[in-house]
């Protein structure tokens, strides 16, 4: 069952919040209480992604919220999308995963590192779900260390040949296209536009996952994949170009989480006040009430956190190890909020009456990808003594 959705707001953090804030939050908490909470459990039971809320989300503008109005976005600001990931996210870790994907790593790069003729003939349809897009860096042999990728670009005179495979692709058979991040003939990282119709592109999906049950996910497999040499990211070499993308989206993660942790703590604290066990509400023991005020203490940091980043972030000065850190934070709390309300429901709590296991499910994912929780410590580690670790 689902109860009235009552997120904490410990420190008053919604003073802290424009009126254009508090007016994108509510629309997207509306939509996501009337069209995701009454279907999600099912399709997650499923394994079914709803692909009708595509054209929803379009029409809501979760699909680049901070990419200029020039190019199909809404122009808002970074806290905007904070805002939405958080609302979508306690829905589904899966349907923000759609959002993000879509934003920050198939609009964002073509808004940072396209030409303008990619700029006109992409964002617009993306941002209004016309095109779904998905992102290319993982590989079967490589995730941690993306610098090692096998795949690769060869420039055959008019056009380019892509070839090799990528995995743990969200998105991956609903996406029109793809940015793939490939080497060329001098071992140097190029982005590039890959459109599902070239000859040679597939992307078989992933079956039995126990998390991300509502999210596609999937491979993409490039045999003598012809690229345009027009969808080819002129300029960007290297990994800043893909590693400037997963800044984007692990932003959005560390509010997204938020959203998930919420709806934790709110569905413990409404079965802790209404089941009664030895004549008295569950919600009266010392050891549930211990359970609810750490789970409500962590989610106020991690706002206050996610917060934070977004003004660092709105001025130009958030760095990718802060971003590392509200990332890897803020999901560590939200999975341990997820296990403590868990047990707050007891067995009830593993059921899919309740949305807790689903959550907890999804962030067993969620605290791995877009880095891993130990990458992103090491990023940290780095960050603070000068000594890179991963070498």
């Amino acid at each position: 069952m689902a109860y009235p959705y009552n997120p904490p707001d410990y420190f008053g953090i919604d003073d802290l919040l424009s009126d254009e804030h508090k007016i994108v939050r509510s629309s997207i908490r509306d939509y996501v209480t009337r069209s995701i909470v009454p279907i999600i459990d099912a399709a997650a039971q499923q394994h079914t992604f709803p692909q009708q809320i595509i054209k929803e989300l379009g029409e809501l503008g979760v699909f680049g919220p901070f990419i200029p109005e020039t190019y199909g976005g809404a122009g808002l600001d970074h806290i905007s999308y904070g805002l939405i990931m958080t609302e979508l996210e306690r829905g589904d870790s899966g349907i923000r995963s759609v959002a993000s994907v879509q934003t920050s790593l198939v609009m964002y790069p073509i808004l940072a590192f396209g030409t303008e003729e990619q700029k006109r003939r992409f964002l617009p349809r993306l941002a209004t779900g016309e095109l779904i897009g998905c992102f290319g860096l993982t590989e079967p042999n490589h995730g941690s260390d993306p610098g090692s990728m096998e795949t690769t670009l060869r420039d055959a005179g008019d056009h380019y040949v892509l070839n090799g495979a990528k995995m743990w692709i969200t998105n991956s058979t609903i996406a029109d296209i793809a940015i793939v991040w490939a080497k060329d003939e001098k071992g140097v990282v190029r982005g590039v536009i890959a459109e599902k119709t070239s000859p040679g592109f597939s992307a078989p999906e992933t079956h039995n996952k126990w998390s991300l049950r509502a999210s596609v996910t999937g491979e993409l497999v490039f045999d003598q994949v012809k690229i345009p040499r027009e969808n080819v990211f002129p300029d960007i070499r290297g990994l800043k170009g893909p590693l400037m993308c997963l800044n984007s989206a692990r932003y959005g993660i560390a509010w997204g989480v938020i959203g998930a942790a919420a709806d934790c703590y709110n569905t413990a604290l409404h079965y802790a006040l209404e089941r009664r066990q030895f004549g008295r509400p569950l919600a009266s023991f010392q050891l549930q009430q211990k359970k609810l005020a750490e789970m409500v203490t962590a989610i106020t940091k991690a706002q206050l956190l996610a917060w934070r980043l977004g003004v660092l972030r709105n001025d130009g000065r958030a760095t990718p190890a802060q971003i590392s850190m509200a990332k890897r934070n803020n999901v560590q709390m939200a999975l341990q909020v997820a296990r403590e309300a868990r047990q707050v429901l007891g067995a009830m709590g593993i059921t899919g009456d309740f949305p807790i296991m689903r959550h907890m499910m999804n962030l067993e994912s969620v605290i791995t990808y877009e880095g891993t929780h130990d990458i992103h410590l090491l990023i940290t580690g780095a960050d603070i003594t000068g000594i890179n670790a991963f070498e």
